[in-house]
């Protein structure tokens, strides 16, 4: 059964049930990256401390609904400070146009040219908040976004944190088993939904998360829903899933999305 949940997810959580779902797999918008014309998003806060302030909010919610032996599957990205020039790359803080979307005014509270390292500043407030920080899995694309920068490597990574509820947590190593231990490095190629024009994260990449998370008939969440990946990999995979978007077009790209990917099996609700 898959519900999508449509409205901010600070709210939404609210409503679900307490020591429900097996796992929670989700992505949050970058902060700084870009905007998507919704009122009241993630992501345009003035400093990347008010953002990492929210996202701890979001995920003190999201461990009121979880399991005692729950975990969350985080995917974040970073951002550089370019000082407000304008390029074409997409991992970077400026005021300019692109891909269509408008993106925050450059925080002065950063150094131009600063890599902010808005993931860690995220794991270690969530740690601090009293989950435990279990790993640090980095996302090796073999098919990163060109950038054209001479003083520096192009970003070809991006990470994915493990934390746990508990200290003694759900994690079904052999279920992600490669005749050996799986590594913490996975390499996977970006594969962007073609009806969607914000980035989405390949299937291919959370399919381990949910796989060792949560086990078949148990619950996924994702608070930041966006074109439903995570919904369509659990249902793929024999579980329940719960998404939460705020932009209504995106609730329709992930509906279509998932119900067309089986249409004769899948379960959707949209509330």
């Amino acid at each position: 059964m898959i519900n999508i949940k449509i409205g901010d997810c600070r709210n939404i959580i609210k409503e679900l049930p307490s020591n429900y779902f097996n796992t929670c797999v989700t992505s949050p918008p970058y902060w700084g990256l870009r905007d998507y014309g919704n009122n009241g998003q993630l992501g345009l806060e003035e400093t990347p401390k008010e953002f990492v302030d929210n996202l701890v909010k979001v995920f003190r919610e999201v461990k009121r609904v979880l399991r005692d032996d729950g975990t969350i599957w985080l995917n974040l990205g970073d951002s550089y400070s370019s000082g407000g020039r304008t390029s074409t790359t997409n991992q970077t803080v400026r005021g300019d146009k692109d891909y269509g979307v408008t993106r925050p005014a450059v925080c002065k509270d950063i150094k131009p040219k600063d890599l902010v390292g808005i993931p860690w500043k995220v794991a270690f407030a969530l740690q601090e908040d009293g989950w435990y920080l279990r790993q640090d899995i980095i996302w090796n694309k073999p098919n990163p976004m060109p950038e054209s920068v001479k003083d520096r490597c192009t970003k070809a990574h991006e990470y994915i944190f493990l934390l746990s509820k508990s200290k003694n947590y759900y994690f079904d190593n052999k279920s992600i088993y490669e005749n050996k231990n799986k590594r913490s490095v996975w390499t996977i190629t970006t594969k962007p939904y073609k009806e969607a024009h914000f980035a989405t994260y390949p299937p291919d990449l959370i399919e381990p998360c949910i796989l060792a998370g949560c086990p078949e008939n148990g619950n996924v969440l994702d608070p930041f829903g966006g074109a439903g990946t995570t919904a369509l990999v659990a249902d793929r995979l024999h579980r329940n899933a719960t998404i939460i978007e705020l932009n209504k077009e995106y609730i329709k790209i992930a509906d279509k999305r998932i119900t067309n990917d089986a249409p004769l099996f899948t379960k959707i609700k949209v509330s």
